[in-house]
């Protein structure tokens, strides 16, 4: 049995185990009683509630009814993968967030399990209605699977209270270098224990979405357009050496501070790190779990590699996928457009999740424009708004997480070399980095040879296919 053979059926045995879990969900995905209409997955419970009276106001007026079901991560995972590669039932449409999306997009295009809405976006002209960059995490060899659910662009958060008791003035701070000069003044060592009570930034190596989101906005890259593994490059070694010079020496201005635990949130109010990295989605987060900080906070520009350089980038991301297997196309098309066009949905996603909807036409909307107390009363939906045409492409490879954890290792290992021979300048780590970014792309590329025959035929047939366009229309060959 050969590799690719023995994964399917470890994902159809993991599909089957799942489904016993799935079916017994409360009002759940399948019940066990035929149930007619359309069944949709979230794998997002604040999504599920949000999207609740929406549907049933939807129900009320028109058929057939859509049933939404809240389902966990790795269930969906299971449930879905299973469905396109053996056959099993899925829902009708699918919320899917990125890191399980790309593993739909494995081997030939012929077994993507969603259906391709290039052509549809096209001919309703959805694709200028959407904005452009939301939809690069979701189109795999120029074709387009999912309906983009947010933006994320990222902004730097800050205490404005620890800011401007050290005298430091954060509009005066274009760059990176800008940043490290400017925020040394926090770094006081007030119960003289020899270490600075709080430092600048909160990074480490380890924090892989944090890597990457800094890696995009440097112009950095794990693929190429074509799919292949691009770890090993200057561009990547360069950012990633300032990265880990951040982390050590004396020069040192980054400090591991966990999200989403109860330990990082207790060191976030206690401002042990000064700045954070901040999606839209963040400040919900923040909001909810560290009360003690409201009106501390403020927002601001990320700092650029370098100056004129982007100022923003992009963490997270979540798509609408119609899976081949759908029912019925058409009614899935309507329903899809009915909930992620709802200008509804725009405000609620802002007012209940401080989400940014990729919708331009809804970008006007006041309540964008509304102060929010938590960050002292700036209105941040304008800002993220203004930053949001300007995030960076991502590749919506399936091997991107897998590419993202080696290059955490890259950078672990870099940090290490400096702490072992004591030199912590970005010039003097480049050449480190580089070398365990070439070991990175090494592993990468030995996991992705398994389907590269399956991709390297579906490019030859695409080539094929355009070659044949340009005989049939007269704008090739020799005439």
């Amino acid at each position: 049995m050969n590799d690719r053979s023995l994964g399917v059926w470890v994902i159809v045995a993991l599909a089957v185990s799942s489904s016993i879990g799935v079916l017994m969900l409360p009002g759940g995905v399948r019940t066990g009683h035929p149930r007619t209409g359309l069944e949709m997955w979230t794998f997002a419970r604040p999504h599920a509630e949000m999207y609740e009276p929406i549907i049933a106001e939807r129900n009320a007026r028109t058929g057939p009814d859509v049933h939404l079901a809240q389902i966990s991560r790795a269930a969906m995972e299971q449930r879905m993968l299973g469905g396109f590669f053996a056959g099993t039932p899925t829902a009708d449409l699918i919320e899917v967030e990125r890191g399980i999306a790309g593993r739909a997009f494995t081997g030939p295009i012929e077994s993507v399990g969603f259906t391709d809405l290039t052509k549809r976006l096209e001919s309703e002209g959805l694709l200028d209605a959407i904005n452009p960059k939301s939809f690069t995490p979701w189109t795999d060899r120029g074709r387009i699977f999912g309906i983009p659910h947010d933006v994320h662009p990222v902004l730097l958060g800050y205490r404005k209270d620890l800011t401007d008791a050290a005298g430091i003035d954060m509009d005066a701070i274009e760059t990176w270098d800008d940043f490290a000069r400017a925020l040394r003044p926090v770094m006081t060592d007030e119960n003289g224990d020899g270490e600075p009570d709080r430092y600048p930034l909160a990074f480490w190596p380890t924090d892989i979405d944090k890597v990457e989101l800094l890696l995009l906005q440097g112009g950095g890259r794990l693929f190429d357009d074509e799919g292949s593994a691009t770890l090993s490059n200057e561009t990547n070694a360069r950012l990633l050496a300032r990265m880990v010079s951040w982390c050590g020496g004396p020069d040192r201005i980054a400090a591991k501070v966990p999200d989403f635990s109860g330990s990082g949130n207790t060191l976030k109010a206690q401002g042990y790190a000064v700045c954070y990295f901040f999606p839209d989605w963040m400040c919900d987060v923040w909001d909810r779990e560290i009360e003690s900080v409201s009106g501390k906070m403020r927002l601001m520009p990320l700092p650029a590699w370098e100056k004129g350089g982007l100022r923003t980038s992009v963490w997270g991301g979540t798509m609408l996928g119609i899976p081949r297997t759908a029912k019925d196309f058409e009614s899935c098309w309507a329903f899809a457009k009915y909930l992620y066009f709802s200008p509804e949905l725009a405000r609620t996603l802002y007012r209940e999740g401080d989400i940014i909807t990729p919708i331009v036409e809804h970008w006007d909307d006041p309540v964008f424009d509304e102060p929010d107390p938590y960050f002292g009363g700036q209105a941040k939906g304008r800002l993220y708004i203004e930053f949001a045409p300007d995030i960076p492409a991502r590749s919506s490879s399936p091997y991107n997480r897998r590419a993202l954890e080696r290059l955490g290792d890259a950078g672990l290992r870099t940090l290490a070399d400096a702490n072992r021979l004591g030199i912590y300048s970005a010039d003097s780590l480049a050449p480190f980095a580089l070398q365990h970014l070439a070991d990175a792309q090494a592993e990468i590329e030995r996991q992705m040879s398994r389907t590269k025959i399956f991709r390297d035929e579906d490019a030859a047939r695409r080539r094929g296919e355009s070659d044949a366009r340009r005989l049939s229309d007269g704008s090739g060959g020799d005439g």
